[in-house]
């Protein structure tokens, strides 16, 4: 496959977890006792999958986790935080509505970069990447940070008011907190390869956390994730398949041709009919979910951190992001030498 253009690709890679861990029975237990609900033992980790996550402690922000993971990236490349040239700070959770999280994030850093956050739910992060790509090859910028902060456990109902809340309340406890970044700058072999993406907005009413702005700009009943699952799902599936066609099709590359395929994890379920939909071999995958929850934006990222060192020169990585909104998004990148 050729191109037109100089590669651009990712260079460096960490992710960090909270040091704090609840069980999923855990979780149930105490939800269930605040909410005077017989739910069935188990009932939890039986529908996700999901054994137990990590939770932020009640002093570590977004913008906390995204600094850790960068300093790490700054660290094991040597270089200084003045060497970024744009910070973004990409994800779903934010410390707050204004100003933008890059901000404090770099505030932390030391850097002088040009900042700014880029929200679009789950897919938060891979738009990040994309971004700071076409903002090196349309020459805006020459060495990019990518950071995501996610702390979506924030978003989980404490107590339910009957088993109708329940239902549509109960994606938000497959959450797991995290951070994660990249570098991205430019490469002289391989780099990100490939980007496809596919909207469908009409489905933006299926699930989110709608308090904050201008429709629900307080109180605490719209700070709580709501949704509905199944049809958020039926939505995947229906228009997943095409997107990765499409990809299969521009670049020539099979399941063959990659060492890796990344997916965001929402539950063991949707992986599973993902796996089983996409045709996707499951030796592919670095399946996280049962230990750490849906990580929302930055379950790729800390999927990458994990596969990373057992990567080589010229292998490639296949990314597939799926998020609210809702919105499809793929990344081919191969590993420059």
């Amino acid at each position: 496959m050729t191109s037109t253009v100089p590669p651009v690709g990712i260079t460096a890679v960490a992710s960090v977890l909270p040091d704090r861990e609840v069980t999923t029975a855990d979780l149930q237990q105490r939800v269930a006792a605040a909410s005077n609900l017989p739910l069935p033992p188990g009932m939890f980790a039986q529908a996700t999958g999901i054994d137990r996550r990590r939770v932020a402690a009640a002093d570590e922000y977004a913008s906390d986790l995204a600094v850790r993971a960068a300093r790490r990236v700054l660290d094991e490349t040597g270089l200084d935080a003045l060497d970024i040239d744009l910070l973004l700070f990409a994800s779903a959770t934010r410390d707050m509505v204004e100003p933008a999280t890059a901000h404090v994030v770099q505030a932390a850093l030391g850097s002088r970069a040009h900042a700014l956050d880029v929200t679009n739910a789950c897919n938060s992060f891979l738009n990040g990447i994309d971004l700071a790509r076409s903002m090196i090859l349309a020459g805006r910028a020459q060495r990019a940070l990518v950071v995501t902060g996610e702390t979506p456990t924030r978003s989980m109902r404490p107590r339910l008011d009957g088993m109708v809340q329940a239902r549509s309340a109960f994606a938000g406890f497959t959450f797991g907190d995290a951070g994660a970044a990249v570098l991205v700058e430019p490469v002289g072999t391989g780099g990100i390869l490939d980007v496809d993406s596919e909207t469908h907005s009409e489905h933006w009413q299926v699930g989110g956390i709608f308090g904050g702005g201008s429709r629900h700009p307080r109180g605490d009943e719209h700070t709580y994730f709501t949704g509905d699952g199944h049809r958020l799902r039926g939505v995947f599936e229906k228009i997943g398949a095409g997107l990765l066609e499409r990809v299969a099709y521009r670049t020539g590359f099979g399941w063959d041709d990659y060492a890796r395929v990344l997916v965001h994890q929402v539950t063991m379920p949707y992986l599973q009919r993902f796996v089983e939909v996409a045709g996707v071999p499951a030796e592919k995958l670095e399946v996280t979910v049962p230990e750490l929850g849906n990580l929302a934006s930055a379950s790729l990222g800390v999927q990458l951190a994990r596969v990373r060192d057992r990567l080589s020169p010229g292998d490639r990585v296949l990314f597939v992001g799926l998020g609210g909104g809702v919105s499809l998004m793929t990344m081919v990148w191969e590993v420059s030498a």
